[in-house]
């Protein structure tokens, strides 16, 4: 097979959370382990930073492994989901996995993965990892995928273990309370090795340190302490508590033995893009009008980026926004403002939820606009309406940003 016949492959065979949701979630390490033992354990012997999180992991995988380059490591990365290019979720100094050497695993291990069943997710993880140990990097940034214990990521034992924070997400697999939701991602926490968690307070504050204590685990709040001391390459206050996180892991992996001084820091910080690709953080897309998208998705994401909307100057909103069909949805639209004008859009995935029907929910919100099929519609109508002196944001899904960036 060439690259184009394995991706097809690929797609056709592994059932895929990004796309179809629910269907694709299989709650347990058991194939991820048979993976790991088909692929020759890549995840033993594997130096990682494993980070989870409800908002802000991604961002806060891209700083740390963005400053680990500048330190002079050779540096895996591993995040979910993809935007453009499911090579996005696999990176080495930045650099995607070549097409090449996917196709070069498939056909070393289809016959031998097939019998097992594996999700995408799944047979993504076990693919980052053994490009990991074939390329020898010196340490990996591996970000989990919704959860944290049940999570196919949950194989290795790293270096710092990191959780950003607990929020609304994901509730159908992880549980109705915050706490619930905190124990699910605590069980990354591995015996002995540190953990740092970005923001908790309260019962959740609570959890974590009951699961670090049980595990003989130093633990660190980010958020006890102060602000990260080098600028960010990030906009806005939430990516300012990402690399807060960052710089509290950075210097649990100095405590380990890591050469990262802190130029790296100040360098790797801003840097990030250049670095490592990030892509879908309040991403500017045109300057006149404004225009923006952000991956926001759940209430707290979405808070987040309505206090960036606030920091800008502008006569109108537009808010060309798309979610999917298995988000508790109400939540993000009673949240949003009724000023705004939207122009509701579907992605082209099947999770998508319907342009008309996000409509007609919005409108109980007191929200007014137009469906469009399309998200380029969509993308469209807002650009012709608008001012050169309005706002144009595009959010609400991943998948819907990525129709745009």
């Amino acid at each position: 097979m060439d690259y184009a016949d394995t991706l097809a492959y690929l797609y056709a065979r592994l059932p895929m959370f990004q796309r179809i949701g629910k269907a694709a979630y299989k709650p347990d390490l058991s194939r991820t382990e048979q993976l790991m033992t088909l692929t020759g354990h890549p995840e033993r012997g594997l130096r990682c930073v494993h980070v989870a999180g409800t908002n802000g992991k991604g961002s806060t995988s891209h700083l740390i492994a963005s400053v680990l380059q500048e330190a002079g490591y050779t540096v895996g990365l591993h995040t979910s989901p993809h935007l453009k290019d499911f090579r996005e979720r696999f990176r080495i100094n930045g650099e995607m996995i070549p097409e090449a050497e996917v196709v070069r695993f498939v056909e070393r291990y289809r016959s031998g993965f097939e019998p097992i069943q594996a999700s995408f997710f799944e047979w993504g993880v076990a693919l980052a990892l053994w490009w990991f140990r074939e390329r020898k990097v010196d340490i990996a940034v591996v970000e989990t995928g919704m959860g944290g214990r049940l999570d196919s990521t949950n194989v290795v034992t790293p270096e710092v273990t990191v959780i950003t924070n607990i929020g609304w997400d994901h509730m159908d697999f992880l549980g109705n309370t915050l706490e619930a939701i905190a124990a699910e991602k605590a069980g990354i926490i591995k015996q002995g090795v540190p953990v740092v968690i970005g923001e908790a307070d309260g019962a959740v504050a609570d959890v974590f340190r009951a699961s670090a204590e049980k595990a003989g685990s130093p633990i660190t709040f980010a958020d006890r302490g102060s602000a990260a001391p080098f600028p960010c390459g990030l906009h806005g206050e939430h990516q300012e508590r990402n690399a807060r996180t960052a710089f509290a892991t950075l210097l649990r992996l100095r405590e380990r033995g890591w050469d990262v001084p802190d130029e790296t820091i100040r360098a790797g910080f801003r840097h990030v893009v250049r670095n490592t690709g990030l892509l879908g953080r309040w991403q500017v897309l045109a300057d006149t009008p404004l225009t923006v998208a952000d991956v926001a998705h759940n209430e707290d994401g979405m808070r987040t980026v309505l206090r960036m909307v606030e920091c800008q100057a502008f006569e109108r909103l537009h808010i060309v926004l798309g979610m999917v069909n298995d988000k508790d949805i109400d939540r993000v639209l009673a949240i949003l403002p009724p000023s705004a004008t939207y122009y509701f859009c579907k992605a082209a995935i099947p999770r998508g939820l319907d342009a008309a029907e996000l409509a007609h929910t919005a409108a109980k919100h007191g929200l007014q606009g137009s469906p469009f099929p399309t998200v380029g519609e969509a993308m469209q109508a807002a650009s012709r309406a608008a001012g050169l002196n309005d706002l144009v944001l595009v959010t609400g899904s991943v998948f819907v940003v990525a129709e745009v960036v």
